[in-house]
């Protein structure tokens, strides 16, 4: 939800902004729903083989072209877990196993949506990499040697936090 709600979607009255929480939300003035902006959930994995990191490459916008960590964003009956393999089928077409959680990181410059963004570590079980889906390329690339054009912050710090464990 964003700040320009004009009509709720409970009961089609008039929104209004006003402060709650410490927040300027946009709130019903018929039925008093309150239009929170919650950030959404997305997962994905880190796959080291060899000391290097799997990346893909952007197909689409936002920063299409730029390389990120494989992940996406959790459908609403999927468990978190469950993206983080299907995002790494879709985009590489490497089946793989989790680990355990490698970490969470908060998206602050997607300019979609906030993100809270969790990452597990992971092996591969199947599967020959190529790139798929929404990603133009896949491919390895060692710890100190990844591109530059990281395509999220949270990706970022994750690479970061990878080379100093």
């Amino acid at each position: 939800m964003s700040d320009d709600v004009r009509f709720c979607s409970r009961c089609g009255g008039p929104m209004a902004m006003r402060r709650i929480d410490d927040h300027v939300r946009a709130v019903c003035d018929r039925c008093g729903f309150v239009a929170y902006r919650n950030p959404a959930p997305a997962a994905g994995v880190i796959l080291v083989e060899s000391g290097s990191v799997l990346l893909v490459q952007r197909k689409f916008e936002p920063r299409a072209g730029m390389w990120t960590l494989p992940a996406g964003f959790v459908e609403y009956d999927e468990h978190v877990e469950e993206c983080a393999v299907r995002e790494t089928k879709e985009e590489t077409d490497l089946d793989v196993v989790l680990d355990g959680l490698f970490g969470a990181y908060m998206a602050m410059d997607d300019p979609r949506v906030r993100v809270v963004l969790l990452l597990y570590k992971c092996h591969r079980v199947g599967g020959e990499l190529r790139a798929g889906d929404d990603a133009s390329d896949a491919r390895f690339f060692p710890l100190n040697q990844t591109p530059q054009e990281i395509a999220f912050k949270a990706h970022e710090q994750a690479l970061e936090d990878l080379r100093r464990r």
